[in-house]
Parts: structure tokens; C-alpha cells; sequence
């Protein structure tokens, strides 16, 4: 006997495969019924070694020496193998460990800004032929007028607001929160004009503090930064939520 089996309860089976070649372990699926020529030919697209030039070695999961897969013509199903079994490919071609992982040793495809300007099969000759993304100028010179429409909208939104002045805050997608404004204007974490708000309850993110920088102060996890749209102020009392009764 020479350990094969040949009972198949999986058509498919999830193998380990490390190499001489290849410094990393990976994962492969194949199926059981291809023979150990073809399974040398898929493992020469994952380890990089020829398949002609390898000797395949068998370890259980527990990464015991089995037995070698010298047979071409046999089925992998008729090897003892299982899910998360280790197939070892040795490299007869001499080939050293990390070479197929050393990208210094490629030779690399290099195209000089005008000469690829001037090719007609690139992406940016079909997204110049095709006025796609920011060669169309329409689009793009709209996009900017939208988004300065929409800066001004906030700055004006931020001007009405007056630190001190409770609100509701309604973002799309949240629950709406009351609380306390705490400050108005620009900030260096993001662009635009934002609102500081205390909110009544822990839903905010932080303290009043902002990568390094202190805007405000409160309670932790009761700060948060909305855009001044997403403010509406007015008489907005504190809600009761009945603390002091017995």
C-alpha cells in the first residue's frame, strides 16, 4: 500500500501551499478529481515555478510528512488529502527563496508624460474622446458652481446661528438631538464652516476637542460637529428625563 485512498466525500478540497520559492503560505481550492499534472500546472500560476521542474510533498493538517505526489497521472482525490492539508512544492530549477518576491528585479515599464499624452489607446484619450470625468467642462465648471452655491448656503446658515442658542440637530440617517451651541465657524480638521453642539446627552464623538485642538469644552462624548444646515435653532428647553423622582 502506498497510503492513497480513494473514497472522494468532498469534490473539492482547501489546501495549504507553501514552496522553496515562495517565502508565504497561501490558500488554493481545487477540485479532487484533477490529475497531479494539472495540479502542478494551477500551482505554477500561484508559487511562479515551472511546473515541469517541481516535486509535490504531502503534510497532514498538523503539518506531518505524509508522502510525496510523485504520480502525474494520478487524481489528487486519491491522495490522502484534506482541508487545510499542506502541499509543499520543491523547485528542482534551482530557484532560491524570495525570488519570485523581489519586484527590484523586474523590469519595470516606464512612459514619459507627452508620449503618453500622445497615445490614442489610453484611458485618458477615451476619457478626452468620451468628455468623461474632469475633461468634461460643462460638468466640472457645473460641479464648481454647485459647490459654491453650496459653500455660501452654509456660510449664510452659520452667520444666523449665535453661540449660546439652544438647537435641534437633524442629520439624514440620525436620530434628532437637542442641545446647546458651543461654537460657529471654520475649523482646521475639515473645510467649510461647522457648528459645535453640546447635545444634551452622550451621542456626540467627543469633547469639545478635535485632533489636538479645543473648540469648546464638555462632557465627554457629549460634543459633536454638524453643518450649520443640519441646525435649527429656536426654543429648544432641556428634556426632563424625570432624574430626581423617587
Amino acid at each position: 500500500m502506498d497510503g492513497r485512498v480513494t473514497i472522494i466525500t468532498n469534490p473539492t478540497v482547501n489546501v495549504r501551499v507553501t514552496s522553496t520559492v515562495y517565502s508565504s503560505e497561501v490558500k488554493r481550492r481545487f477540485d479532487r478529481g484533477i490529475t497531479i499534472a494539472e495540479l502542478k500546472a494551477k500551482l505554477e500560476m500561484v508559487i511562479g515555478a515551472c511546473a515541469s521542474s517541481m516535486d509535490l510533498e504531502l503534510f497532514s493538517v498538523t503539518d506531518k510528512f505524509m508522502q510525496k505526489m510523485d504520480d502525474n497521472d494520478a487524481l489528487l482525490g486519491s491522495y490522502a488529502v484534506d482541508d487545510d492539508s499542506r502541499i509543499h512544492v520543491i523547485d528542482r530549477s534551482g530557484g532560491k527563496m524570495g525570488e519570485f518576491d523581489d519586484v527590484s528585479r523586474v523590469e519595470k515599464f516606464e512612459l514619459s508624460a507627452d508620449a503618453y499624452e500622445k497615445r490614442t489607446d489610453s484611458a485618458r484619450s477615451f476619457m478626452k474622446k468620451h468628455r468623461i470625468g474632469h475633461f468634461n467642462e460643462e460638468e466640472v465648471a457645473k460641479k464648481k458652481a454647485e459647490q459654491a452655491a453650496q459653500r455660501e448656503e452654509q456660510k449664510a446658515a452659520a452667520d444666523a446661528i449665535s453661540v449660546g442658542s439652544r438647537c435641534k440637530v437633524q442629520v439624514s440617517g440620525q436620530p434628532t438631538k437637542l442641545g446647546t451651541v458651543m461654537y460657529v465657524g471654520t475649523v482646521d480638521f475639515k473645510p467649510g464652516h461647522w457648528v459645535g453642539v453640546k447635545y444634551d446627552e452622550p451621542l456626540g464623538k467627543h469633547a469639545g476637542t478635535v485632533a489636538g485642538k479645543q473648540y469648546f469644552e464638555c462632557e465627554d462624548k457629549y460634543g459633536g460637529f454638524v453643518k450649520p444646515l443640519n441646525v435649527i435653532v429656536g426654543d429648544f428647553p432641556e428634556e426632563d428625563y424625570g432624574l430626581d423622582e423617587m
